[in-house]
């Protein structure tokens, strides 16, 4: 089998389009099926089933699929072994998500660019379940998590931090200065950004378990933070988000704990070989986090 078709059949086995493999791989979309149908003459088989426009991986496929995950991994890793580069060099794609992007990555990102100019990073803003599917389905080489569990199917993680929250409102708020349950929350207006965050589908979660609740969504963080300091309502934030608005007194921190814990996680596919340069990332990445705790 050559190394070429497998890594052709792997990218349309990861995206499930020809069309959309042919544009990642930068070719045509007749090489790509040409590629596919010369593997699967070698095997003696049929890798998808065609479906119209749709097409799925037949069980012989699924099969194939992580034996040509592992010899991609194994050539990269050999070719790299082999050349050896004093400088780490390669691409990596992570999922990543608005509070770490602006609030936490900052500095690994200036260190890549500036030590590592030969690592090139792609990141992907998505949230919880996306970011989990793509990294099983191999979209993404390694994401970023903020949730309560630290234990996902399919997937490895390295803890990084715990990620504690932070209810604001604006100065002189009414639940400023006395003690706070959660039965005071659910009487007051609610800002969030979009469902899928893991603190905002937690915090929902309590509150509706004394009442039903309704949150106004403002989509971003900066956005919900401006509607708070606006005198809109009250949010549960990522205390790194808010750090800023905490110390110049835009905002104020309500007397109130979260009843639940958030980690923020590194993960990839369970099973992955992770190549030197995104080894060299998750040690980073341990590294800068457990500084800025």
């Amino acid at each position: 089998m050559e190394l070429r078709l497998l890594v052709t059949f792997e990218k349309v086995a990861t995206v499930l389009s020809f069309t959309r493999a042919a544009a990642e791989l930068s070719y045509a979309q007749s090489s790509v099926t040409g590629q596919v149908r010369a593997l699967e003459s070698t095997l003696g088989t049929e890798l998808f089933d065609r479906l119209g426009s749709r097409i799925r991986l037949t069980e012989a496929g699924e099969r194939l699929l992580p034996y040509a995950r592992q010899i991609i991994e194994l050539s990269e890793e050999a070719r790299a072994a082999v050349a050896g580069a004093e400088e780490p060099a390669g691409t990596l794609t992570v999922g990543t998500m608005e509070s770490l992007t602006s609030y936490r990555l900052p500095p690994l990102l200036e260190l890549f660019h500036h030590r590592y100019p030969k690592v090139r990073l792609s990141l992907r803003t998505t949230i919880g379940d996306e970011t989990r599917q793509a990294l099983r389905q191999g979209t993404y080489d390694l994401g970023f998590l903020m949730e309560e569990e630290t234990g996902h199917a399919g997937l490895e993680t390295a803890v990084l931090a715990e990620e504690p929250l932070a209810l604001v409102a604006a100065p002189g708020h009414t639940l400023a200065s006395k003690p706070v349950t959660t039965a005071h929350l659910v009487e007051q207006s609610l800002l969030a950004t979009e469902p899928g965050c893991a603190y905002r589908d937690l915090f929902e979660r309590e509150l509706a378990s004394l009442a039903p609740v309704e949150f106004r969504e403002f989509g971003t963080i900066e956005a919900t933070k401006r509607a708070a300091a606006a005198g809109l309502g009250i949010s549960l934030l990522p205390e790194v988000t808010v750090a800023a608005e905490l110390a110049d007194g835009s905002l104020v921190r309500l007397p109130w704990e979260p009843p639940f814990t958030l980690r923020t996680q590194l993960a990839w596919r369970a099973g992955k070989r992770l190549p030197a340069h995104a080894r060299l990332f998750v040690e980073q990445t341990r590294r800068l986090v457990s500084e800025q705790v």
